[in-house]
C-alpha cells in the first residue's frame, strides 16, 4: 500500500505493508526518519525554511516550513515508538529551480538544506545520507517494513517550471 505525501505534509506509519512516498521535491525538501528496531517511518515535504516568516500559516500548515514541519514530524514519530539513538535521517531535495543555479535569486532550496542542518546539529541530529542540490526534480519514498529509501531523479524542465509558478 502506497501512502502520498503532499507538499507542505507528513505522514508517520508503523505499518509494514505500506510505502511512504512523496513527489517533485525541487526546491522543497524531503526529510525522512526511520527507527529500524521498532520500523517507524516517517516522511515530510517542506517547502519554505523558517517559520518565522508566517507565524499565523506555520500554526495552520506547520509542514510547510523547516523547523516548524520537523518539530511536528519528530514529536509524532517519538509517539510511534521511534527514538533517537536508533534514528535514521535520509533527505532529498534543495534543487534550484533555474538550470543556472547564479540565476536562482531566492535560493529557497539551498536556504532550506541549510536551515535543516543547523537545525539537526544543534539537535544533535546526523543526516545519514543526502541527496540534495543541483537543478533536478526528486521522487522520494520509503518501505515501511524495512526502510529502504529510495529516490528517483529527472531534470527539471525550465518551461513545466516556470509555468507551475504562474
Amino acid at each position: 500500500m502506497n501512502s502520498v505525501v503532499g507538499v507542505s505534509d507528513w505522514r508517520v506509519s508503523d505499518n509494514l505493508h505500506e510505502t511512504i512516498i512523496t513527489y517533485a521535491l525541487g526546491s522543497c525538501l524531503g526529510i525522512v526518519l526511520y527507527d529500524p528496531i521498532v520500523r517507524v517511518a516517517g516522511l515530510l515535504h517542506v517547502m519554505l525554511p523558517l517559520s518565522k516568516a508566517d507565524p499565523a500559516k506555520a500554526k495552520v500548515k506547520p509542514a510547510m516550513y523547516v523547523d516548524s514541519g520537523f518539530a511536528t514530524l519528530l514529536s509524532e514519530f517519538y509517539d510511534y515508538g521511534g527514538e533517537k539513538r536508533n534514528m535514521k535521517i535520509y533527505v532529498a531535495g534543495g534543487a534550484s529551480m533555474r538550470m543556472d543555479s547564479r540565476d536562482d535569486y531566492f535560493k529557497i532550496g539551498s536556504r532550506n538544506f541549510t536551515t535543516l542542518r543547523k537545525l539537526l546539529w544543534k539537535n544533535g541530529f546526523m543526516i545519514d545520507f543526502q541527496d540534495v542540490g543541483g537543478s533536478i526534480s526528486r521522487t522520494m519514498a520509503v518501505r515501511v517494513s524495512d526502510g529502504l529509501v529510495t529516490i528517483n531523479k529527472q531534470p527539471v524542465n525550465q518551461k513545466d517550471a516556470c509555468a507551475a509558478m504562474r
